[in-house]
């Protein structure tokens, strides 16, 4: 067993294992290694003279906490059944979005597993987990990792990924896991010591930027990538907030990444997919390399989210105002983003660039009506089902998934879960978690929310109250809106307009005034229509109906009629 460690920073370097003292032999450009011959499971790195042992930077397992000695981890022990696994390609696919702790009571990946036939059962092709690397503390969203190797041992550390793989790829789906490189958590984040991780220079929202003018942290950021993918099956990574990476590297730290995915898809036979974070609104990061691209397969679109959030809510604060009328929604459709060198009032300048619809496929941008991030960040983690109906709910579920995009849906919107999903913590260290309750406070309290209904990320039952209640689903409306979601999915599967990525193979119409509220979305010989009206509407749209969320619609060759808040879809 090899022992090794970069950590330039250091003088000396100690390996203790497991309570044996070994001093590291020190090689070329910061690396340390241990001598040959030796055998353990837990250890640790003593720097210099130092007495505590610090965690492995590329740990694989931390049984205690991300404080406490790593401990061996061998990744090819797993037997894995899926050797007749050739992997899902993005286009034309369904990403379902989970959080392991909230997703189920038991908030582990053994008991997400029992949840995985409801996913097939609603068309959903790939699982996306939230970062499930290791944190401090028992809860966690995931973007306060430290860890970027390990498996936090309360979803079952890494044996049980692999398990949770290996049954997502049985039934069929796909696995994409949500990975952090522009930040490290608060709270154990030794890197620092270890080497020159981090800079101050490029500072971002959630603290020092990673140091990627060193070509060993590159290194530890892409072998990280290369890992979920080899060691772990995984299908594909959803690179969080990409636009906070800061690199002025000739090949950006992106394109080196898709270069490396790239040549692993090949090795391995099967599709890997890279999908990036972004408020950039810039399709050089899903351009081809051989047009000068990054090469990544997609990137979230957050216009889409923007433009229905306001279509069906109306609210119009903040980054919403420019997304109040109908015709944002149609521009975003036909042309994957509203901000494309528009002037945003939100950023107060000019933001975006266009897309080529001509050569680009629409699947390249995942869109999504609901979000960990749309919600959470929310005051309350208030989701739309905390004010919309019925109706509403299925618009947005018609909308998203009978759209030209990449569809993604948030855990439990597919039956309008009444539960929020708010914004959680649980740091150990009473300081920094009186810090995180008191800045979450003040931040809503200058938006002019009341303080009081801020829920504190720091209380047990904020994380309690975000756990999905599935028995719901078999209930009243929930029941129903389900079954919309469960018919989109056969259409998905049936009707090839509803996957054909060609931009030019979708056009809008709209009405946006007082007397009528109502959009259509053609995409070739299939009409997608809603009513965002609280009054019927009859729209000169015929056809075989092949979708209504409500028993009313009443379809013909010549027209069609729709009650309030509701969708159908049309074969003409």
């Amino acid at each position: 067993m090899s022992f090794e460690v970069w950590a330039p920073a250091a003088g000396s370097v100690t390996l203790l294992l497991d309570g044996s003292r070994h001093p590291m032999n020190h090689g070329s450009d910061g690396w340390w290694s241990a001598p040959a011959g030796l055998d353990g499971t837990d250890f640790g790195f003593l720097l210099d003279d130092d007495e505590t042992p610090l965690p492995d930077p590329r740990s694989r397992r931390q049984p205690e906490s991300v404080h406490g000695l790593s401990r061996t981890f061998d990744p090819a022990a797993f037997a894995w059944t899926d050797d007749a696994w050739t992997g899902r390609q993005l286009a034309g696919g369904v990403i379902y979005e989970l959080h392991l702790g909230t997703f189920t009571p038991g908030g582990t990946l053994d008991s997400a597993i029992e949840r995985l036939d409801h996913l097939v059962s609603i068309g959903v092709d790939f699982v996306e987990l939230l970062p499930v690397n290791g944190f401090n503390g028992t809860h966690n969203w995931g973007y306060d990792g430290v860890l970027w190797y390990a498996v936090a041992e309360v979803y079952g550390g890494p044996a049980a990924y692999q398990r949770f793989v290996d049954e997502c790829h049985a039934r069929g789906l796909g696995v994409i896991q949500d990975v952090v490189y522009n930040h490290l958590g608060p709270s154990g984040n030794y890197l620092p010591r270890f080497g020159p991780y981090l800079r101050e220079e490029g500072a971002n929202t959630w603290g020092d930027s990673v140091n990627l003018d060193s070509p060993e942290v590159r290194r530890y950021v892409i072998d990280n990538a290369l890992m979920w993918l080899r060691d772990y099956h995984v299908d594909g990574l959803r690179l969080d907030a990409v636009h906070a990476l800061v690199d002025g590297s000739p090949t950006h730290i992106l394109k080196e990444l898709a270069i490396e995915t790239s040549a692993l898809s090949a090795f391995l036979g099967r599709p890997l997919t890279l999908i990036a974070e972004s408020d950039l609104n810039d399709p050089l990061l899903i351009r081809p390399r051989e047009a000068r691209g990054y090469g990544l397969d997609a990137q979230w679109s957050d216009d889409f989210h923007h433009a229905v959030h306001v279509a069906l809510t109306g609210e119009i604060t903040g980054y919403y105002a420019d997304f109040e009328h109908l015709d944002s929604l149609a521009k975003v459709l036909t042309r994957g983003f509203f901000h494309d060198g528009t002037y945003s009032s939100f950023r107060e300048r000019v933001h975006g660039s266009p897309i080529d619809t001509e050569n680009m496929p629409n699947w390249r941008l995942v869109v999504a009506n609901q979000n960990h991030d749309q919600i959470g960040n929310r005051a309350t983690g208030d989701r739309l089902s905390a004010t919309l109906d019925y109706g509403q709910l299925a618009i947005a579920a018609v909308l998203t998934l009978a759209g030209p995009f990449t569809p993604m849906l948030f855990m439990g919107e597919e039956w309008g879960a009444s539960t929020p999903w708010q914004f959680f913590t649980s740091h150990p260290e009473p300081e920094l978690g009186t810090a995180t309750a008191e800045g979450r406070i003040r931040e809503f309290e200058r938006m002019g929310w009341d303080p009081a209904v801020v829920p504190d990320p720091q209380n047990p039952q904020t994380f309690e109250r975000s756990k999905l209640d599935w028995a719901e689903s078999a209930d009243g409306d929930h029941a129903r809106l389900l079954a919309v979601y469960r018919r989109l999915a056969e259409l998905r599967r049936t009707v090839p307009d509803l996957t054909d990525p060609r931009f030019d193979r979708t056009r809008v119409e709209f009405e946006d005034t007082a007397t009528g509220r109502w959009f259509v979305l053609h995409r070739g010989s299939t009409s997608i229509i809603v009513n965002l009206a609280d009054f019927p509407v009859a729209l000169p749209f015929g056809g075989s109906v092949l979708l209504a969320s409500h028993h009313t619609v009443g379809a013909s060759a010549s027209g069609v009629v729709l009650p309030g808040h509701s969708a159908a879809i049309l074969a003409r």
